[in-house]
């Protein structure tokens, strides 16, 4: 089974190298400290706690504000699914933000 990040799934053009350059690199796209988790790269398989990613073109602010609308998101649902035991809780991958120091 491929695993998608969320800019593959979501097709926003906002990775490295994507096509809408305009808007700036997601926060997800970059962030280094979640690389692997669901076996996504950097936190493109755990952006729902990523700072600032764009959700409808609109910025989504911390995690604490986002949450809510993450849960009810498709590829949030597709990761749990793909996941199943091996999903990681949110409290777990904010807890490796916060104690790993960004590079």
């Amino acid at each position: 089974m491929i695993k998608l990040n969320c800019w593959e799934a979501k097709m926003c053009g906002r990775e490295p190298g994507g096509a809408h350059p305009e808007l700036g690199i997601c926060p997800a796209a970059k962030e280094a400290r979640l690389d692997g988790e669901h076996e996504g790269a950097n936190a493109g398989r755990a952006c729902w706690v990523v700072a600032g990613t764009l959700c409808g073109g609109q910025e989504q602010g911390t995690f604490a504000k986002k949450y809510h609308n993450c849960e009810k998101c498709d590829f949030f649902r597709q990761v749990q699914k793909e996941e199943g035991p091996n999903y990681q809780l949110s409290i777990l991958l904010l807890k490796k933000l916060r104690e790993l120091q960004p590079a």
